[in-house]
């Protein structure tokens, strides 16, 4: 178990402290929303859940499989639902991976991806497209 505290700071803005670290991060409603978007808003925090999420779960298997990871980079691109109830309705991402797309192990670290947990606790309406970009 970890323990996240958050506390409302007031005009739409919050300041979480992650409890085993004492890392602090702040959380601020998107203009959009009628925040000042200062800052992550909550669903931006999801997004980029997902995306770290992955990277470190194909992290954790390359590791296994002695493949270097350094430099991967994953874009994540949030849409919210224009209809009512608000809700994040898309993620779509790029992964650009570091190695070619004939690499032995390309499709286990793919596989790998898709099961990270972040990606397995999205609610099955929320789209998520997936670009590849091998070098």
């Amino acid at each position: 178990m970890v323990h996240i505290d958050v506390d409302y700071q007031g005009k739409l803005r919050c300041e979480a402290a992650h409890q085993p670290s004492g890392t602090k991060l702040h959380t601020d409603a998107p203009v959009d929303n009628h925040g000042l978007g200062e800052s992550f808003s909550p669903t931006d925090l999801v997004a980029t859940a997902l995306a770290s999420c992955m990277a470190t779960i194909m992290g954790i298997v390359a590791d296994r499989h002695e493949i270097d990871l350094t430099g991967i980079k994953i874009g994540v691109d949030k849409s919210m639902s224009a209809s009512p109830p608000r809700r994040i309705s898309r993620l779509a991402l790029t992964i650009e991976m570091p190695i070619a797309a004939d690499h032995p192990q390309a499709e286990m670290l793919k596989n790998a991806a898709m099961a990270c947990p972040v990606h397995k606790s999205l609610h099955p309406d929320v789209e998520v497209p997936i670009e590849w970009a091998w070098k």
